[in-house]
């Protein structure tokens, strides 16, 4: 895709990020069966239902723009999957696991916070208010989810680890 536009980048990144929940509707399940804190499984349980909604979140974008709801590999989100699958293949110690498996929920957080303000801002500025209320709300459950994350991090996950 030649991107010449905002309009055009602005469709790039909603593709991209399309592919980036599809891929963690994928890896959330793989995670939360991995994961041996009952708080940190749930947590995983509970952002893959918000991911889906966050799919049709964007679906609803696609068609605000009248464009077809498909992604483009996000090589981004590729290699964070990649890190927790190799976390999870080499990493015995079940606490230690669930250090390394919240660490990658929060960098798979942080990326997609940084998208979707970015996103977000881009939707404004081309006078696309219905989609930047949705990107906002998803940047809302992104972030909360981050909080979550942040304080099993401090409160146990990390200290049963070490």
């Amino acid at each position: 895709m030649s991107v010449k536009s905002m309009d055009d980048l602005f469709l790039h990144l909603l593709k991209d990020m399309y592919n980036a929940e599809k891929q963690l509707t994928k890896a959330l399940p793989k995670m939360a069966k991995s994961a041996a804190s009952p708080e940190l499984k749930t947590a995983f349980e509970t952002h893959l239902k918000e991911t889906e909604g966050q799919i049709e979140r964007l679906e609803s974008i696609f068609d605000m723009i009248s464009k077809p709801a498909r992604g483009k590999t996000c090589a981004a989100m590729e290699g964070l999957v990649e890190e927790g699958k190799e976390a999870m293949d080499e990493i015995e110690d079940p606490e230690v696991l669930d250090a390394a498996l919240l660490a990658g929920a929060q960098a798979v957080e942080h990326y997609e916070i940084s998208r979707y303000g970015t996103m977000a801002a881009m939707a404004t500025q081309l006078g696309l208010t219905d989609a930047t209320k949705l990107l906002q709300a998803t940047l809302a459950e992104e972030k909360k989810t981050d909080e979550l994350l942040n304080k099993l991090a401090l409160s146990s996950v990390n200290k049963k680890a070490a």
